[in-house]
């Protein structure tokens, strides 16, 4: 038999309150909505482990095709924990980083529509220029800028 290969991520997940506020959210920062739909049964709860659940989901894709953003709200079973205002160190939290074209543009829209920059805009090396913002719902997202190859 053959080994199993990695093929690609598909996505990754973000558990919201409010899929709409999400989608807006993370439209200003330039992903499509590629569909939303419900997730609901038995049959979902026994890929998550959660059993009879319900699920709305906004699956958002990047400008290239590739990536996913897979936003969730849990309408059964209810939410039990809250990572979302945890700082950038804490074990198992999550951060999605995007490369973007004009940080500042993005920083100061997403600061006019709500979003707080954590910490500053730093460059590293001369290579790229990244910040962090809290965006909807507390949500952490790296934004970076390439500046040379």
């Amino acid at each position: 038999m053959a080994k199993s290969k990695l093929l690609e991520m598909h996505n990754m997940g973000i558990v919201v309150e409010s899929l709409d506020d999400a989608i807006n959210f993370f439209s200003e920062i330039g992903l499509t909505l590629e569909g939303r739909f419900m997730i609901d049964g038995e049959w979902a709860g026994r890929v998550t482990g959660l059993g009879d659940q319900t699920v709305e989901v906004a699956m958002m894709v990047t400008p290239d095709g590739h990536g996913r953003l897979e936003i969730s709200r849990f309408i059964k079973p209810a939410v039990i924990s809250d990572h979302r205002t945890a700082p950038v160190n804490s074990l198992g939290y999550l951060r999605v980083m995007f490369r973007v074209d004009n940080l500042d543009e993005l920083v100061s829209r997403l600061t006019s529509k709500g979003a707080e920059l954590v910490g500053e805009i730093v460059q590293y090396e001369n290579v790229y220029r990244l910040c962090y913002v809290r965006g909807v719902e507390g949500i952490l997202v790296g934004l970076a800028e390439q500046i040379s190859n």
